[in-house]
């Protein structure tokens, strides 16, 4: 019976050669003994001292047999997902170096020179391109070829500054200490994206190689789920960026909130024949007030992440964390909350003025409106303050 562990269990191994050539296996006998003779071969090829290294994620169908009868070592991992298997083959790598790739028979592990060249230069992570290798007819679906990889790719570039357009190639080298000292964590897909993004994050080098892909050579399905996949890629690349997730929206709204406001307060205005009165003005402080709340979590979700070492400092954080006193936040949400308070007493004075009879919805929505947003908004603000202090005592801070 297989014993098989989980990544957590698997000891990190003591570098013994130059380099790892890892690939992460469920049910792959079809293409096994292929991948491993063409990695074998560029070892041989290159004159490098290395070995081939299966990460076996539970398959059943021999292909943890056929790995060893092929010349390679299986490390079992317990833990079913792309990123467990490579995380768990990463630790239990025995190379300075890993080459990480796909067992389907689809990438060129009979052409690795490049990364090996790239990897010797200094670089931590050698990303192949498969646009600029080239991709054969049938080698990728044109959803994923044409809308999936560009279009994550290029977010992933717009969030993270990151000079790598091909994102999730599977085909990659890195040094593997510098992987690990990532802490890498998805157990999914979405592995791919999080080996890059937390590279660039902790300032690792990074370059791209031309690569090639052709079709694999299984007879099932693969194990991707084009949507489900995306998804999952998606939305690890908004956790990993407050700015674009809530600062950006947040500030938009602000801005968008208060100008409208500001613009409403004076009384009703008329544009092409359309009237924007008390109602436009309770839509656009919502906006204001939703937009602020955005821009909070930003700075909230930014400082947690760095306390839990997920999110690198900046500048920023490291003097909210170090610098930042409540009563700098207390003195701001209650300045707030007063103004709020004046203008809904000046709404009831008047009311009181008239005799207590029906106002003028007119004018008083225009100071209970802005008197409602300023006392959320002041609210917020005043919680956020003791949230931000209360994550000055973590102890795992690293400002």
């Amino acid at each position: 019976m297989t014993n098989y562990l989980t990544p957590a269990e698997v000891s990190p191994a003591v570098a013994s050669c130059e380099l790892t050539l890892l690939m992460p296996c469920l049910n792959e006998a079809e293409t096994l003994a292929t991948c491993i003779a063409k990695a074998r071969q560029s070892l041989a090829s290159l004159g490098i001292e290395g070995e081939v290294l299966i990460a076996d994620n539970g398959s059943t169908d021999g292909s943890r047999e056929i790995a060893i009868a092929s010349g390679a070592r299986v490390v079992p991992v317990a833990e079913r997902g792309y990123g467990a298997a490579l995380r768990a083959g990463i630790a239990a790598a025995r190379g300075r170096y890993v080459i990480m790739g796909d067992a389907d028979d689809s990438y060129a592990f009979d052409a690795i020179g490049d990364f090996c060249r790239q990897l010797r230069a200094g670089y931590q992570l050698v990303m192949g391109n498969r646009f600029r290798g080239g991709i054969a007819p049938g080698a990728m679906p044109p959803l994923h070829r044409y809308l999936g990889n560009p279009v994550l790719s290029f977010i992933g570039r717009l969030f993270f500054r990151i000079p790598v357009r091909d994102f999730h190639c599977g085909l990659r080298g890195f040094e593997r200490q510098a992987i690990l000292d990532l802490e890498l964590q998805t157990s999914g897909m979405e592995f791919a994206s999080e080996m890059i993004i937390k590279a660039a994050m902790a300032g690792l080098r990074i370059c791209e190689v031309p690569t090639t892909l052709k079709p694999d050579g299984r007879s099932r399905p693969p194990h991707l789920r084009s949507w489900r996949d995306g998804w999952r890629h998606l939305r690890f690349m908004l956790l990993l960026s407050p700015r674009w997730l809530f600062l950006y929206p947040g500030l938009f709204l602000l801005a968008l909130g208060l100008a409208g406001s500001l613009w409403l307060l004076p009384g009703l205005r008329v544009v092409g024949g359309v009237g924007f009165d008390i109602h436009s003005l309770l839509y656009a402080t919502a906006a204001g007030v939703v937009g602020f709340q955005l821009a909070l979590f930003a700075i909230l979700a930014r400082c947690t992440g760095s306390c839990l070492g997920i999110l690198p400092p900046s500048p920023a954080t490291r003097w909210l964390l170090t610098r930042f006193r409540l009563e700098q936040g207390l003195g701001v949400a209650i300045a707030l909350i007063l103004s709020a308070l004046l203008l809904a007493w000046r709404t009831l004075v008047g009311w009181e003025t008239a005799g207590f009879s029906a106002l003028d919805p007119g004018a008083t929505m225009r100071r209970a409106i802005p008197a409602a947003g300023l006392g959320i908004a002041g609210m917020e603000l005043l919680a956020a303050s003791f949230w931000l202090t209360f994550l000055q005592f973590t102890p795992s801070r690293k400002p």
